[in-house]
């Protein structure tokens, strides 16, 4: 509240805007129809969920569960939670309704976030994701179309150039216990040099610090011992196929050894799709497979891999790489001279609608004047303006201004034939 007693929104919680909306839809509508080709469906679930769901699910002694959640009581006195992330609410809606039983289920989501973070560009409070999941496939093959999906969308918006795959496999769970009994010790070694967050992780969760975003541990965290040396036969033979696909597909990867993801339920193939355009937040895309959450949760064993894309960066990507963004435009504007001609122009409006071309039409509803009209008219950016006023009504007809064509003259149109003129000016 400001000094006024103006209520604003919650810090780090921002509205989207109309002149912002017009690229969020499109941003979203190339999303889906994406998902939709590669066989997704779409999956919506609460914004609340029992709080139990996100500690057994990304581990309670993560940073997300530990410090960002936005948990309370509520009236019966149970645990709630604002969603954090998309993937365990999909997976407890898939184990409820019994949808991976006899089946393979391949769903996609799109949704607001909640995390009590710092907010930062891009990084917000409440974010928006969009993701991908798919249950009961054990092929590398899902990875790597989750990954041609993804890239295939990165092409479509056009931000593909500033944006880079990262990979990594975590391997199964000997690989991670060897690996973790080397890191401990390769850490403790090195105590002198970890920071505080750091050796907090050390006795919760040491595969956390490779993650870590701090540069002064750059050097440390560089030759720490690799996972990928101690990969068990299967999970080496699952990340090669993996990496064979991307090659044949001209998908250009970096290996990231130190690539763990924010979440504890990974395993085998993780990645990451990174930019440098964003500062400090830099993933857009991350996702991996988790063949052992379903069972976690109390469903059956069922393997299972999945991503989740950062709507709020793609769109500073695409703000960035562009100057000037599309905007929402008219098509058609109606323009009125006098108000007993006000029930006939909504006829007008309608017809046009009727008509299912699809057009945006927006009918003038001041008592300005006709010349500030015209001014909304060529703001609006129509390419049509339809001006109707007493006389054109005595004669049954409109009259047409091209507002894109100047050269063009001004001609009347009969109501009766408006529909088909505008149709042949928009798509002949």
């Amino acid at each position: 509240m400001n000094d006024r007693g103006v209520v604003s929104s919650v810090r780090g919680m921002h509205d989207i805007l109309p002149d912002d909306s017009f690229l969020w839809q499109d941003v979203e509508v190339q999303m889906q129809n994406i998902f939709n080709q590669y066989g997704y469906k779409q999956i919506r679930t609460p914004l609340l969920e029992s709080s139990k769901l996100f500690n057994h699910s990304i581990g309670e002694i993560t940073d997300i569960v530990s410090k960002e959640m936005y948990s309370f009581n509520d009236r019966s006195g149970e645990s709630l939670s604002l969603r954090p992330e998309g993937t365990a609410s999909t997976v407890r809606c898939v184990i409820q309704h019994s949808l991976t039983y006899k089946k393979i289920q391949k769903l996609w989501y799109n949704g607001t976030m909640y995390r009590y973070e710092r907010p930062q560009k891009g990084r917000y409070r409440q974010f928006h994701q969009a993701g991908c999941e798919v249950f009961g496939l054990i092929s590398p093959a899902v990875e790597a179309e989750l990954i041609l999906l993804v890239n295939r969308l990165w092409q479509k918006l056009s931000i593909d150039s500033d944006i880079e795959l990262e990979i990594n496999s975590l391997g199964d769970n000997n690989t991670r216990i060897s690996h973790k009994k080397e890191l401990l010790d390769y850490f403790n070694n090195n105590l002198s040099s970890l920071d505080e967050d750091s050796k907090k992780r050390l006795h919760t969760n040491p595969l956390r610090i490779l993650d870590t975003k701090n540069p002064a541990m750059a050097e440390l965290i560089k030759n720490a011992p690799n996972i990928l040396d101690f990969l068990d036969d299967e999970s080496k033979l699952n990340f090669n196929l993996f990496k064979d696909i991307l090659q044949k597909n001209n998908v250009a990867y970096k290996i990231n050894q130190n690539l763990v993801r924010g979440l504890d339920y990974y395993n085998r193939t993780v990645f990451e799709f990174k930019t440098t355009k964003l500062g400090s937040s830099d993933t857009i895309c991350g996702g991996g497979r988790y063949d052992g959450l379903v069972e976690i949760l109390g469903g059956d064993k069922t393997p299972a891999c999945g991503f989740a894309i950062g709507i709020e960066r793609v769109i500073e990507l695409i703000i960035n790489r562009k100057k000037q963004i599309k905007k929402q435009k008219t098509d058609v504007y109606l323009i009125i001279k006098g108000d007993n001609v006000l029930p006939y122009a909504n006829s007008i409006s309608e017809s046009i609608h009727n008509s299912n071309l699809n057009l945006i039409v927006v009918q003038n509803m001041t008592n300005n004047s006709i010349k500030s009209q015209f001014k909304q008219a060529d703001k609006s950016g129509a390419k049509l303006a339809i001006i109707l006023g007493d006389d054109e009504l005595s004669k049954n007809i409109v009259a047409i201004k091209f507002l894109k064509e100047s050269e063009k003259p001004q001609q009347n149109v009969a109501m009766s034939d408006l529909t088909l003129f505008i149709k042949e000016q928009f798509y002949d």
